[in-house]
């Protein structure tokens, strides 16, 4: 069992940079997979980024891709996601999630892959 806690959401304007952050339960955090999902009003949920539990593999959707840098602390328990550059369209509710794997260096991209999910931190960018 994992339990996840996101923080650092908020309100920035367009051009800003947030740092979001995952504390997590447990002492097989260096087990899972991390990804970083979003959902936006009326739309899916959708991966923004993940990392292996090696940390040496990472995933970045093509719409953050350049301004997004995901890294993990297993020694810590966290997971962050540094934002840059950021948009109105990057507005929504953040999500950390966890997906258990015996690979060093694969990252799941779908959303079934993932096991334990966080309530989510809202960000918020304005134009």
């Amino acid at each position: 069992q994992v339990q996840l806690a996101e923080s650092g959401g908020g309100l920035v304007q367009a051009g800003g940079s947030l740092r979001l952050s995952c504390a997590a339960s447990g002492r097989t955090f260096s087990s899972y997979v991390m990804g970083w999902f979003r959902q936006a009003p009326g739309k899916e949920r959708e991966i923004v980024s993940a990392i292996s539990v090696g940390g040496g593999s990472t995933y970045y959707s093509d719409s953050v891709k350049g301004r997004t840098s995901i890294s993990r602390d297993n020694a810590k328990n966290t997971v962050s996601l540094q934002m840059n550059s950021l948009k109105p369209e990057d507005t929504a509710v953040y999500y950390c999630a966890a997906a258990q794997s015996s690979s060093l260096n694969f990252v799941y991209t779908r959303r079934y892959a993932y096991q334990y999910w966080g309530q989510g931190t809202q960000v918020t960018v304005s134009s």
